[in-house]
């Protein structure tokens, strides 16, 4: 199962710098780093954001905490953004990566991508999570 991957895209309505730098901003990720579908709390974020550095998402649902760590592997200003991602849910070795463009000035097609998963249960359930923090993250930068 280690082969399983996803893909989600979404368009939102900021500049391609603006949504770069939200994916490295402390303040923006807790904002939208939820567990879908549940009245959570804000994240607790901390990083690193340079080639090397480390990360740490804990997101808080009223029942637990789900901790998520990772490594930015790539940091390709407004173009491309690539880390690891450890999570309760995917292999020790999944990663994450972002690619940007913007089709008219104000627009960003964003396309992540995350390989490595324990099961398709967790591919799906990663699928909403994706989704979901990409629809607040639209809705932050609106």
């Amino acid at each position: 199962m280690s082969e399983l991957e996803l893909t989600v895209s979404r368009t939102i309505a900021a500049s391609r710098d603006k949504v770069f730098n939200a994916w490295l901003s402390p303040a923006i990720l807790s904002k939208v780093m939820r567990p879908p579908g549940t009245a959570s709390e804000a994240a607790k974020v901390t990083n690193d954001p340079v080639k090397g550095g480390r990360f740490s998402i804990v997101m808080k649902t009223p029942e637990k905490e789900i901790p998520h760590a990772g490594t930015y592997l790539e940091i390709d200003p407004y173009s491309r953004l690539s880390f690891t991602w450890e999570s309760p849910f995917s292999q020790d070795d999944s990663v994450v990566t972002i690619d940007f463009s913007e089709p008219e000035p104000g627009m960003t097609d964003i396309t992540l991508k995350q390989v490595k998963f324990r099961s398709e249960e967790a591919r799906l359930g990663h699928i909403q999570g994706w989704t979901a923090i990409l629809g607040g993250l639209a809705e932050t930068l609106a």
